[in-house]
């Protein structure tokens, strides 16, 4: 097909201006990736009349030291039970271990807060392990607060992340080395050390550094527990002394950009092992270690799953009851639920939707065009992932309150919560929207171009039905994540805008237990659907 040259300085004219509106539209998303922390640094050290001095006080360096001894603490105890479990869930003849592999990684379908509340309730006077442990004849009370509090909602309710990465790893690993070891007269212990370890260390080093992250920017569970750490620090001062919660989140950020420098160097010097994947798995015998293992198994899933489901569903169940004696009408209503859990899905599908058609022009431009501010951009997106939500909730609610005219045309919009919420998860979307875009073959772009068709036409007939389970999938992240974040949803979401996360808390911050058991089935209800899609399938083919 030949074409003018009229058509060609055209054709060249509408690329290059699409080129340039592309690039226009990144820069935007740059400024508005980076602004929270730029802000937040920029607030500090201009309007604080002693920056250092605030950031090196007694009242900003205990909540760090609490915040690292808290997230050290956890990731440990995570890393070793995730580890334990995947081993014998995977790698053992422990029995029922397909139901196993399908049941760890539950937990995940918890907002940790809710659990936190659920364990609270279940452990502390007046709960259902203390009336146990009282008519057994035991005289010990039960309270759960504090730094143990913390650390173990935390643990069990994080220790999925290492769980599944880890799992699907022992998966993977060829047995041949295995096998060798054990025929040159290696124990099983031996063997899971000496040959095992070290080729599924990349695996639990980064997922053990993900719940080191996860901790740090935890704020439900340290809340309830009344552990403070940065977070709860940031949160209770954010209002009456700025300048301290300013200085408190400059560090929190701080904290998260030395953990991602860290990260990252590590990650670089450790060599990926190559795996090769065997017909059958090499199964190990527990022998003797059967009925421990069992029983450490049991006892996580009590812990991590039983006692919360159990503790929901007794609370759900004690305010339906009580709303048809109508004894004690409860704070809550039918269309209370439904408004909530609308408002939830509603705000859900908008961010996850919008987040993604945000990232996908950055992935266009670094891959397709391999322009240096793709890149750049991608590299913004990316390190938001460090950024803990209550620092974007606080950065966007300081600086809509900065003027007269922010605040009358901004404060208390869905935008803004939505410009926060994309903010928090961009990340998550970045890399698997780019990961799709990749996949795309430019040899498919070159045959319909020779065959006359526009870009927008190409994206339609080529690109498109290539990147939609992608697209997808990244959607569906977001979505779940955004349906469980708390911090942002508290304080920046509209007045008159409850959401499930926002009501549940101020629930168990009253103590309408009975209120906030109902609207957690619910959302864990709807938490369960999702994960069990994008997640919780997965693991069950394993």
């Amino acid at each position: 097909m030949a074409f003018s040259l009229g058509e060609v300085k055209g054709f060249r004219i509408i690329s290059r201006l699409n080129l340039s509106g592309l690039r226009l539209f990144v820069i935007v998303v740059v400024v508005g990736f980076a602004f929270p922390g730029s802000y937040l640094i920029w607030k500090n050290f201009v309007e604080n009349a002693d920056p250092w001095g605030t950031l090196l006080s007694e009242r900003t360096l205990e909540p760090l030291f609490r915040t690292v001894r808290l997230a050290i603490s956890v990731s440990i105890s995570a890393a070793f039970i995730g580890v334990f479990l995947a081993w014998v869930t995977v790698r053992t003849d422990l029995p029922g271990s397909r139901i196993w592999r399908v049941l760890m990684p539950i937990p995940l379908i918890f907002p940790t807060f809710i659990g936190a509340a659920a364990l609270i309730r279940t452990m502390n006077p007046g709960g259902l392990l203390n009336e146990l442990i009282t008519a057994i004849g035991f005289e010990k009370t039960l309270e759960l607060k504090g730094f143990f509090g913390a650390w173990l909602a935390l643990t069990l309710f994080t220790y999925p992340y290492v769980y599944l990465p880890v799992a699907a790893k022992f998966h993977r690993l060829s047995g041949s080395l295995e096998e060798s070891a054990r025929v040159l007269g290696d124990s099983a212990v031996k063997v899971f050390f000496r040959v095992v370890m070290p080729q599924a260390a990349v695996s639990v080093l980064a997922s053990t550094l993900l719940v080191f992250l996860y901790t740090v920017s935890d704020f439900g569970v340290v809340q309830l527990m009344r552990y403070d750490t940065l977070t709860r620090a940031i949160y209770t001062n954010h209002l009456a002394r700025p300048p301290l919660a300013l200085a408190l989140s400059v560090i929190l950020l701080s904290l998260a950009a030395v953990f991602v420098l860290f990260e990252r160097g590590v990650s670089s010097r450790l060599k990926i092992s190559p795996v090769a994947r065997t017909r059958h798995l090499t199964k190990f015998r527990l022998g003797r270690w059967h009925l421990p293992a069992l029983f450490g198994v049991v006892l996580i899933f009590l812990l991590a799953i039983g006692a919360p489901l159990a503790t929901l569903l007794y609370w759900a169940y004690q305010g339906i009851t009580r709303e048809n004696k109508s004894d004690f009408p409860l704070t809550i209503n039918a269309y209370k639920v439904f408004e909530s859990s609308w408002n939830t899905l509603q705000i859900s599908v908008v961010t996850a939707i919008v987040t993604v058609l945000v990232v996908m022009p950055v992935a266009f431009l670094m891959n397709r065009h391999r322009s240096r501010l793709g890149s750049v951009a991608h590299t913004v997106i990316i390190s938001t992932f460090a950024l803990p939500g209550i620092l974007v909730a606080l950065a966007v609610t300081y600086w809509v309150r900065s003027s007269e005219t922010t605040s009358n045309l901004i404060a208390g919009t869905l935008g803004l919560l939505i410009f926060a919420l994309v903010v928090r998860f961009g990340s998550l979307a970045m890399g698997v929207v780019l990961d799709s875009v990749q996949s795309v073959s430019s040899r498919l772009h070159d045959a319909a171009a020779s065959l006359g068709a526009g870009r927008f036409r190409r994206f339609r007939t080529v690109d498109l039905p290539a990147l939609t389970p992608g697209l997808l999938a990244a959607a569906g992240l977001i979505l779940l994540s955004t349906m469980k974040e708390l911090p942002i949803t508290l304080l920046v979401a509209p007045l008159g805008f409850p959401t499930l996360t926002t009501r549940i808390f101020q629930s168990f911050e009253d103590a309408f237990i009975a209120e906030a058991g109902i609207l957690s089935v619910v959302l864990v209800g709807l938490s369960s659907l999702l994960s069990w899609f994008f997640i919780f399938r997965r693991s069950a083919h394993l």
